[in-house]
């Protein structure tokens, strides 16, 4: 119970954030409002406070605070889905082409899995090698299914798993900005992707 209060808890404060900033902004802006975290360099306004472990692909335990320092491009899926995330995961791809070399190279691609169960680090790095996934700028992630609810929350992204073991859920883009804020969404399939593009330059600008 204690959990999910403190889920819910951030959830309000997103919300909140994000009703405040919609009248000064051109894209679907989120931000986080956590409690109780210990001082860092981050703004309350960053993902990177969260206190959520996650485990990648390599077997290698992270926060999300470890992503710092570039902008992200971030959705979470899971690796069983058949339609919606390989679509995702093309049109993050996409998105990675049409930089400019030189921006390429300091934006990183990360894919959060909702899949608790079967999305281990080693199932994450199967989905990697099909996929072909550039290990210097994308980072596959798995966790608790509490980290992952809490993350769902903090991106706006709603999921639910069926009988047969699919999810349903929502299909979304995030671009952080270097200190984990949330700058710009993209949502739904096969969008144009120029707006987004755009939004992760202006931010190799900064």
């Amino acid at each position: 119970m204690k959990t999910k209060n403190r889920i819910f808890t951030i959830a309000l404060a997103v919300l909140a954030a994000c009703v405040a900033k919609a009248a000064d902004t051109d894209v679907v802006s989120c931000c986080v409002q956590t409690v109780s975290l210990a001082p860092t360099n981050f703004t309350d306004k960053s993902l990177f406070l969260t206190e959520s472990k996650w485990t990648t692909d390599a077997g290698k335990q992270i926060k999300l605070g470890e992503l710092k320092g570039r902008p992200q491009v971030i959705a979470m899926f899971f690796a069983n889905c058949q339609y919606a995330c390989p679509i995702i995961v093309n049109d993050m791809k996409r998105i990675e082409a049409a930089l400019p070399d030189n921006l390429r190279t300091n934006v990183g691609f990360t894919l959060v899995s909702f899949d608790t169960q079967r999305d281990t680090a080693a199932a994450l790095a199967d989905y990697r090698r099909t996929r072909d996934l550039p290990v210097e700028r994308w980072t596959l992630l798995r966790g608790g299914s509490d980290d992952v609810l809490e993350l769902a929350a903090l991106l706006g992204v709603r999921y639910k798993q069926d009988a047969t073991g699919q999810f349903t859920h929502s299909n979304i883009i995030t671009i952080l900005n270097a200190d984990g804020e949330i700058v710009h969404q993209q949502i739904g399939l096969n969008q144009d992707i120029k707006e987004t593009v755009r939004a992760i330059e202006r931010l190799g600008t900064k």
